[in-house]
């Protein structure tokens, strides 16, 4: 009897995890519709939901999440800023960013590390808040260098272009991301433990 319980326990931890992955690809998608078009990369709330992912569900669930969110968008899936779908802007000035989505998730998660069950095991503001830079700026890395290549800019045409214009915005997303990641991971941490 207690083997079925525990095998009961398990397969309901597995598909609360498999819940909480694509919550949050969901939560990326819908984070795409709230989007301003500036330029040739527009402006949106997906990498709040991206370095949420990692900040809250840990380094593995985090990546595939996104993993999730990028794989509806290659199959032509409206997710992408704009309502935009299709592999054929993985090829466009932002196709490096996409990149660089999955690597900051993973940058977060690693460095906040996956949430666990039990008073003494919260994580600090400040460790998370470390871990949100870290995955920003990890995410930029791909997304410039991409950038740079497709529009044939020199670097500081590039900073200008795909850099400046964001850093306002990311930074009110990443404070938002620290406060709602230190309670949401109290939330999900009992959910997580293996």
């Amino acid at each position: 009897m207690k083997n079925d319980e525990k095998t009961e326990s398990s397969s309901s931890k597995w598909l609360i995890k498999i819940t909480l992955t694509v919550f949050f690809a969901a939560l990326t998608a819908a984070g795409a519709y709230i989007a301003f078009l500036i330029g040739p990369i527009p402006i949106s709330m997906q990498n709040l939901f991206i370095l949420l992912s990692g900040l809250v569900l840990g380094p593995v669930m985090g990546s595939a999440s996104v993993c999730v969110y990028l794989l509806a968008a290659i199959l032509n899936f409206p997710v992408l800023a704009m309502g935009a779908g299709g592999i054929a802007h993985f090829t466009g000035p932002a196709g490096g960013y996409f990149v660089g989505f999955l690597l900051g998730a993973f940058t977060a998660g690693f460095i906040a590390g996956k949430p666990k069950a039990g008073a003494d095991a919260e994580t600090s503001k400040k460790r998370i808040a470390i871990a949100e830079v870290a995955g920003l700026l990890v995410s930029y890395v791909p997304g410039l260098i991409w950038f740079k290549i497709r529009m044939n800019f020199g670097w500081a045409e590039t900073f200008m272009s795909g850099f400046v214009p964001f850093i306002i915005g990311d930074t009110l997303k990443g404070i938002a991301a620290v406060f709602l990641a230190s309670r949401l991971r109290r939330i999900v941490a009992g959910f997580l433990d293996e």
